[in-house]
């Protein structure tokens, strides 16, 4: 079974030549792209033409792209020229899909609702996802045109409120959901069953693990996500392509202490790579069981 991973483990700035290339020694087919996934970066044809370049060289495929929310230019901005430069970033990145084949999805994040959001708060939260459903409307021109589907993201303590508002509004085959697993556990793994009722929608992955008190992004069997149900509910789901993480080596042991992540030396790239494939593929092998069972 295929594996995809996001490229951003050593940061998400910068060349990211050295990161592809561990990835592809260690194993790794498939790629979600997450570099700039949080600034207001637009990607022009000769950055495009040097990731193509780097995916051909060490045989990587793309899957997803981890779409920015911007930092000024945001797609659920209330500021209106702010939220239409943020559909214009979103609008890139649907474009870079297409131009580098990418096979899955935009994956986005979404204004939620805090499963523990004071009630005063939250018709600020209602003018946000107001602003969101305007900027997808906006972008579902070009989304038919290319066929493209944005998967949104659950967040940190999110209640999912504003996913299944988004589900109901949507047809299936332009929005569904990016399932953070690391995210979820943050609720004691209360919302993998949130994640259960909707898994006829589900579309993209973003696979790490934490101890349920940070968002750590650690590889499989660290922390307390729980593996096996997960498997489970993807094994019955819609998802049907490469199992896909999203994990950093910073909270793992293979960091050299003193140097930034985005400076760490190959050789450590490589390392945290092929320990990071072994556990992935371990999750991997439990989905692919999951779903022979449910046959």
């Amino acid at each position: 079974m295929d594996i995809a991973v996001a490229t951003d483990f050593a940061g998400s700035t910068g060349d990211p030549d050295l990161s592809l290339r561990a990835l592809a020694e260690a194993g790794f087919a498939s790629l979600h792209w997450c570099h700039h996934w949080c600034d207001d970066f637009h990607y022009g044809k000769h950055e495009l033409a040097y990731i193509k370049s780097l995916l051909k060289q060490y045989n990587l495929r793309l899957l997803d792209i981890h779409g920015s929310q911007g930092v000024e230019k945001c797609w659920y901005s209330p500021i209106e020229y702010r939220r239409r430069e943020g559909v214009d970033l979103v609008a890139n990145r649907i474009r870079m899909l297409r131009e580098l084949d990418g096979t899955g999805t935009i994956m986005m994040h979404i204004p939620t609702y805090r499963i523990d959001l004071p009630a005063e708060e939250r018709p600020a939260v209602t003018q946000l996802y107001d602003a969101l459903c305007r900027s997808i409307d906006d972008l579902m021109p070009l989304l038919d045109s290319t066929d493209t589907l944005i998967a949104v993201e659950n967040m940190w303590r999110d209640s999912w409120e504003t996913i299944e508002a988004l589900l109901e509004r949507y047809p299936a085959n332009r929005i569904g959901i990016c399932y953070d697993s690391g995210h979820a556990n943050a609720n004691c793994n209360k919302r993998i069953e949130s994640l259960a009722k909707s898994k006829s929608r589900l579309e993209a992955l973003h696979l790490h693990d934490n101890n349920g008190e940070g968002d750590q992004h650690q590889p499989p069997f660290y922390g307390t996500v729980d593996w096996q149900r997960l498997a489970e509910i993807i094994a019955t789901s819609s998802y049907s392509r490469e199992i896909s993480f999203e994990m950093s080596m910073g909270n793992t042991p293979f960091v050299q202490e003193g140097v930034e992540i985005r400076d760490q030396p190959y050789e450590n790239r490589l390392a945290f790579a092929r320990d990071a494939f072994e556990r992935c593929s371990r999750f991997a092998g439990q989905v692919a069981a999951a779903r022979q069972a449910a046959v």
